[in-house]
């Protein structure tokens, strides 16, 4: 399926979607049927209205692309906030998409099963940690499709997002070799986690052995993310995993990629990402043998 870019926007660094994106980006269904046990409501329309997309039946992904030329084989699958009860799919997924895309990175933005909107029938801890497994063994197994190093796929979660991207970040996804579908052979854990005013749900007790490198950053005066935060630098700490942590003075919930902030240090919050990704090596080309965290 393809679809448009959107209206225009501008970046904090001053560059525009237009330059960002392809003139189309593709969606892909996590599943070709349907999700399992779903399979019937895969055709059932969606809701969108504003900033949101409700009622999603039939996970996908929205793959966007770095101009031609510009890839480095990095990628990172975008899982947007909205308490699981409405994906803020344009500013927390498509936005900093073609952000990522600027970058050389691939982005893929994940619409996931809302376990907490009215009505739904869907389980945060069965249907939604699906989706996050499926997608991230879609872009693992489907890499070379996409010019992608396969050691080189990370996580993105903004707010209910960051609980998403915690159920693949510290918890056994890998792979089941003997499975008919080739996806589900793929391991489902990231390379690195971005976790942007991140819920609490899915805070590992320890830091577990191989959990990805992280970035967090929040505000202090966002009082949840503001909380969890500082206790995972120290678990990070514990585990001896590299970790980064930004928590700015000012800027509440939901500042989204910043460019509607008055803050100069939200709206600039991007190039600290930017930075830490660059600092790891992953804006780098790949190369074989080259560690994915830039060690």
């Amino acid at each position: 399926m393809k679809h448009r870019c959107l209206t225009p926007f501008v970046f904090v660094i001053g560059i525009a979607t237009a330059q960002l994106c392809a003139e189309n980006f593709t969606v892909i269904p996590l599943w070709s049927d349907g999700a399992p046990g779903f399979a019937g409501r895969k055709n059932e329309p969606e809701e969108a209205k504003d900033y949101w997309v409700k009622s999603v039946h039939n996970p996908s992904l929205t793959v966007v692309l770095p101009p031609k030329g510009k890839a480095n084989g990095t990628a990172v699958v975008i899982c947007p906030g909205g308490g699981h009860r409405e994906l803020v799919f344009n500013r927390e997924g498509i936005e900093p998409a073609q952000y990522f895309a600027h970058l050389g990175v691939t982005a893929f933005v994940l619409k996931y099963r809302l376990a907490r909107q009215q009505g739904s029938p869907y389980k945060l801890e069965e249907d939604t940690f699906a989706d996050i497994k499926r997608a991230m063994r879609i872009v693992r197994n489907r890499a070379g499709e996409w010019g992608i190093n396969p050691d080189r796929i990370g996580i993105m979660g903004w707010s209910a997002g960051g609980e998403v991207a915690a159920m693949v970040s510290y918890r056994p996804v890998t792979g089941d070799p003997t499975a008919v579908d080739p996806i589900d052979r793929a391991d489902a854990k990231p390379n690195f986690e971005i976790s942007i005013y991140p819920g609490g749900y899915g805070t590992p007790e320890t830091v577990p052995a191989g959990s990805p490198p992280a970035f967090f950053l929040c505000a202090n005066d966002d009082q949840g993310p503001a909380k969890t935060i500082p206790i995972m630098l120290e678990k990070y700490r514990a585990a001896g995993i590299p970790v980064e942590v930004h928590i700015y003075a000012e800027g509440h919930h939901a500042f989204n990629m910043g460019d509607r902030s008055d803050l100069v240090s939200i709206r600039a919050w991007p190039q600290r990402m930017a930075d830490w990704l660059e600092d790891r090596g992953l804006l780098r080309p790949a190369r074989n043998g080259t560690s994915p965290t830039g060690k």
